[in-house]
């Protein structure tokens, strides 16, 4: 039961929850669909996750059909024959792709960070923030005194944001807790949100996140390592376990340490790496076969390399480049390389207050050194890889009929333009979720 409500199976909401356009559970039909004439992106060929020269091409299908039925694609081609009762989508030449798979978020979280903003923005730098106990202790803080409800409408709040934008997969992580309690607390959130939302989430266990400067720090590590990881494999045992490994948070070999007793709980293993510093975690990773190293920013070029020719993901976050100081992790280096690169919006209330999937398209292009079709593939196909959502990312028989109807006829639009409303339509599992009032749409 706690893995199914997890992986976020389709749930409802009230009508206040939701913004306009949005539609919950209650509302979605059932009915088969049939969009007509769309310029679809496939992405159904190459390797899986996508890498190298494959990463940009996104197999495009002018004026195709695709039709969905029992919450699957069952048909993809030009012409196809209505079925009874079938919805009927005039898409007239707009670009039909894959859902968004938003594949690292901390999108659970209480309270703000404006005041720190104003700080930054008065010259401190985040880690000054972080080691002056501002940055993520006061969001601990906040999480700390929230309900799971609290934790949980406010997760699923920003869960509908995201699917207004396309996102119709997401990984949240914990993080906010920095105890045992708290960090069980966020993880029931996560999948109590994911239990009212229709599309699906993926839950990770970021319990190496920061450490808390009340307690000594290394007791508080040897706690997370020897009382909150069982706790987190007792209640949540196939949770991805993660940690943030940098000067001021986790040292490598602490890391490490949480790492190898994760592993030998059978769980998968992420991290945040080389946001500021280069510690070692990259090959650290690849040695301890983590599905992903996250952020790299300042990662040397050998160790890119070294990360690109292993089986470890590398996963690129604009958003907090943007926000933050401005330096971004080198993706046109790391894809040349050939390794398998994700995208994602980091969405936090710190280093990125962004849930717009499209807007770290639109910064990978610009900063990442990523084609459209690369930064399209990227949070598309190689993120559903990541997250292990085998049925997602393409559009081909047979997958998940997680859809977005763009206003646009042209895929590069989400590389050339920032800001502003790009989807017209989304649908989750053949279920019409988001509609922007665009025409098209019959009965």
């Amino acid at each position: 039961e706690r893995s199914e409500r997890a992986d976020g199976a389709a749930g409802g909401a009230s009508a206040a929850d939701l913004p306009a356009g949005v539609f919950g559970a209650a509302h979605m039909t059932e009915r088969p669909m049939l969009i007509r004439n769309a310029r679809v992106l496939t992405l159904a060929e190459g390797s899986w996750p996508r890498r190298g020269r494959a990463l940009g091409e996104p197999g495009v299908l002018d004026r195709t059909d695709v039709l969905a039925h029992g919450g699957v694609v069952v048909a993809v081609g030009p012409g196809l024959e209505r079925i009874e009762h079938a919805v009927v989508v005039e898409a007239a030449g707009r670009v039909l792709m894959p859902g968004f798979v938003d594949c690292h978020t901390h999108a659970c979280w209480a309270g703000d960070r404006l005041d720190e903003w104003e700080m930054k923005r008065r010259g401190a730098t985040y880690l000054q923030i972080l080691e002056s106990g501002g940055g993520i202790m006061s969001t601990v803080r906040a999480v700390r005194g929230a309900t799971r409800e609290q934790l949980a409408q406010s997760l699923l709040a920003r869960l509908n944001a995201m699917l207004t934008e396309g996102t119709t997969a997401v990984e949240v992580k914990s993080g906010y807790g920095l105890s045992t309690a708290d960090e069980l607390k966020m993880l029931g959130a996560i999948a109590d949100a994911a239990s009212r939302w229709p599309g699906r989430v993926r839950m990770t266990a970021c319990i190496g996140h920061a450490k808390d400067p009340e307690v000594d720090a290394e007791a508080f590590v040897d706690r997370t390592i020897h009382e909150t990881l069982p706790a987190v494999h007792a209640a949540f045992p196939d949770c991805t376990i993660d940690a943030y490994c940098e000067k001021g948070a986790w040292s490598l070999d602490e890391t490490v340490r949480l790492f190898e007793a994760a592993a030998d709980l059978g769980h998968p293993l992420r991290v945040h790496a080389d946001q500021f510093n280069e510690l070692g975690m990259v090959d650290a990773a690849i040695g301890l076969g983590a599905v992903s190293a996250d952020h790299l920013e300042a990662t040397s070029p050998d160790a890119l390399v070294r990360l690109a020719e292993s089986e470890t993901m590398g996963v690129m976050l604009p958003c907090s480049g943007f926000h933050v100081d401005g330096r971004y992790a080198d993706g046109r280096g790391f894809v040349d390389a050939g390794g398998a690169v994700a995208i994602a919006t980091n969405c936090n209330p710190g280093s990125a207050p962004c849930h717009s999937m499209p807007m770290a398209i639109a910064l990978a292009v610009r900063h990442l050194g990523l084609t459209a079709a690369e930064a399209i593939a990227a949070c598309t196909v190689n993120a559903a890889a990541l997250l292990g959502l085998h049925d997602a990312g393409t559009i081909e028989p047979g997958k998940r009929a997680d859809l977005v109807l763009l206003r646009h006829t042209d895929e590069r639009q989400l590389g050339y333009e920032f800001g502003g409303r790009h989807a017209d339509l989304v649908v989750c599992a053949g279920r019409v979720v988001f509609d922007a009032g665009s025409p098209g749409i019959g009965g």
